[in-house]
């Protein structure tokens, strides 16, 4: 009798303290609230997601207004945070914008920040990207650490959307 009460005492035990090791990790900011830097060969120090994906900005966003929507939101996500967007050491200021939805996007140094559907984690594809919705063109270039965007300003750019 005693074994079977000292074996079901352990049991417990063990029991509440793996519960008590999920619940103490609450001073660990939300990932999706968090924008981060990484290396990518060929590239550089790109900003990426919570998810890895690399961080982009248009052309034409650079006045702050917010011109991809509708239809260019189904290949460009806008990065979304709650109140307190939080930023790896290097990746630049970063702060929230009201889009025309109403819904908040993050910018890093002032400028809109998305991630490209057809990008993996760790894969930069947009860079120069051009493409056009709703009579609308754009030119995207890779949010780089340290603040700025990349250089395909002058690359042709690859294929891109119209629609």
């Amino acid at each position: 009798m005693h074994r079977l009460f000292t074996a079901a005492a352990l049991a417990a035990t063990l029991l509440i303290a793996a519960c008590g090791s999920d619940a103490t990790d609450t001073g660990t900011p939300a990932s999706s609230n968090a924008v981060a830097v990484k290396h990518v060969d060929g590239v550089g120090d790109v900003l990426v997601d919570a998810g890895g994906q690399a961080l982009y900005t248009p052309d034409q966003e650079a006045d702050g207004k917010i011109r991809c929507v509708d239809q260019c939101l189904s290949f460009w996500h806008p990065v979304e945070a709650g109140a307190n967007p939080m930023a790896a050491d290097g990746a630049g200021k970063v702060a929230l914008i009201t889009r025309p939805d109403k819904t908040k996007q993050v910018t890093v140094d002032g400028q809109p920040a998305y991630s490209f559907s057809e990008d993996a984690p760790g894969k930069v594809t947009g860079d120069g990207f051009k493409d056009a919705f709703g009579g609308q063109k754009f030119t995207w270039h890779v949010l780089l650490a340290g603040g700025g965007t990349s250089d395909a300003a002058s690359s042709s750019g690859g294929g891109g959307y119209s629609y």
